[in-house]
């Protein structure tokens, strides 16, 4: 027998010895260790409770001074071969009440003496509440671990004639039943791939060898059909892989088309979806700019109608009285500070609803602080939200600088508020939205919108991001809101989003994002990271 590296029997003599003798190995190492783990806590455990009955049975010999009465109450504690030594010493006199040593034996293994093996233990002997002996008690674990290394030593021996008589044994078999056959095959196919069609394979037997021989001469059969084909053929073949070659980019450039109208299709809606949002946030702020603007066009009119009593009175020359003057005064004043504060409100409103507007048209990249953009949003959002039960809290981080694309996060926070309001809170007599942003690493930020709301199943969960996939179809729900925060996350801002919900246990939309976002290309809105 030869026994190359590449030949099947040195891997099935590696594979037997490699399969029996190193998990053997390994099994009898982590034995030893479990053994002398558990030897060393039962001995603990036995010391601890012989010692204990010890002193309490020494107690009266003691008392008596009767080391004969002790000695036999000693023997039958120390047939055990884990003791090594016992003493009993009284405090009035250095020497010894009664000691016991264990002889050492020539053939004695040295773990005996090994004080990593060896525990003892100390206890007073006590009469009548008072200390009359001291009992010191030794005792070793090598004994047994010799006997479990004798076993282990029995087990590896076994184990070896187990590994030689099973080689040989395959060995043998293979060389019967698989190699001279499998040699027998290789020739064979050695001779077809020569070209020897002609020669008929004749292998003899009926099991997986000679089923595979059968296939080969089937095989050899068939090719030699098929180069008869071939030849038949070979005339026609190339005007069928033209025309087949024709019908392909024929049907190719239909498809590139389709694609490219389907493309075109979606940036549209894309855009819908951007336009709508943006026409939503247009009626919100119009219907916030409605009560301070009312305000301040109340307090005008009513100074405008004082101002003409006071003109009327100036031009009539009605006498004037101080207090009506006075109180003039105070309601000009008044008039003053309310026109100024709703003025200033409706001016606070179109600065946010301006700086919201041209960062979701333009979509221009620069520095901002994260907290103040998602107050910018929010500011646009809350109208929707004001005269429903539902709330919004936030717990934002200040100082988190980041140089990305405000539009596009203010989208994405935009759709995740309406798509709670609009799902989450479908039906719900209350509920809140949590919007929470906090620093993870030194360039990566954490932003996160949860509701307590109705949740969504596995199913839900999974499609979430499909396009044109909703629950509220034909009721207003496009399909395309998650889609497009998905997208503007990972290709826009460079970031990752993850879902979680479950039925009644509402949602939370995760998102990690780069302080710095990776460059967007000029082609289709790509992205990709750039140098600086």
């Amino acid at each position: 027998m030869h026994f190359k590296r590449s030949s099947l029997r040195y891997a099935v003599v590696l594979a037997l010895v490699v399969g029996l003798l190193i998990p053997t190995a390994l099994v009898l190492l982590y034995d030893a260790q479990v053994t002398r783990r558990i030897a060393l806590e039962d001995l603990e455990r036995d010391l601890a409770r012989t010692i204990e009955v010890m002193s309490l049975s020494l107690a009266e010999p003691v008392w008596q001074v009767s080391p004969d009465l002790a000695e036999p109450m000693i023997r039958a504690q120390v047939d055990d071969p884990r003791f090594v030594s016992v003493r009993v010493v009284e405090p009035s006199t250095p020497q010894p009440f009664l000691s016991f040593q264990r002889p050492s034996k020539p053939d004695e293994p040295e773990g005996h003496a090994d004080p990593d093996l060896t525990r003892e233990a100390s206890r007073a002997v006590m009469r009548d509440g008072r200390e009359i002996a001291k009992l010191t008690v030794r005792m070793s674990a090598a004994p047994l671990l010799q006997a479990k290394r004798a076993e282990m030593l029995g087990t590896l021996w076994r184990s070896l004639a187990t590994l030689t008589l099973s080689s040989a044994l395959i060995l043998w078999v293979m060389q019967r039943r698989v190699l001279r056959p499998m040699d027998r095959l290789t020739r064979a196919a050695e001779a077809l791939a020569a070209g020897q069609l002609d020669r008929p394979l004749a292998l003899g037997g009926t099991d997986e060898i000679a089923r595979v021989g059968l296939a080969m001469e089937h095989m050899r059969q068939a090719l030699l059909s098929a180069f008869e084909a071939l030849r038949q053929h070979a005339n026609t073949l190339e005007d069928q892989v033209e025309q087949r070659t024709a019908e392909l980019t024929t049907t190719n450039a239909e498809l590139s088309q389709a694609l490219a109208h389907l493309k075109t299709a979606q940036h549209g809606l894309v855009e819908s979806e951007k336009l709508a949002s943006l026409g939503r946030l247009v009626a919100g702020v119009a219907h916030e700019l409605n009560t301070p603007l009312g305000n301040s066009l109340t307090v005008v009119s009513a100074l405008d109608d004082r101002y003409k009593q006071l003109d009327q009175m100036l031009n009539g020359g009605t006498p004037m009285r101080r207090s009506l003057l006075e109180e003039l005064v105070r309601d000009t004043r008044r008039g003053q500070d309310i026109l100024q504060r709703n003025v200033q409100k409706a001016a606070d409103l179109v600065r946010d609803f301006k700086q919201v507007a041209i960062d979701q048209t333009t979509d221009l990249r620069r520095e901002f602080d994260l907290a103040a953009v998602v107050e910018d949003v929010l500011v646009m959002v809350e109208p929707s939200f004001k005269h429903t039960p539902f709330e919004i809290e936030t717990e934002l981080s200040r100082g988190l600088s980041m140089n990305s694309y405000p539009g596009a996060l203010g989208q994405v926070l935009t759709n995740l508020l309406m798509n709670a309001l609009v799902h989450g809170f479908d039906g719900r007599p209350q509920g809140r939205v949590r919007v929470h942003c906090g620093r993870l690493t030194a360039d990566t930020i954490a932003l996160s919108v949860s509701d307590d709301g109705l949740g969504m199943d596995e199913s839900v969960r999974r499609r979430i991001f499909d396009p044109f996939f909703t629950t509220k179809l034909g009721t207003g729900g496009s399909g395309l809101g998650m889609h497009i925060v998905h997208n503007i996350v990972t290709n826009i801002l460079g970031g990752q989003i993850e879902v979680r919900s479950s039925p009644s246990g509402g949602t939370q939309m995760l998102m990690q994002l780069p302080s710095m976002a990776p460059t967007r290309s000029v082609r289709e809105g790509e992205a990709e990271v750039s140098p600086s």
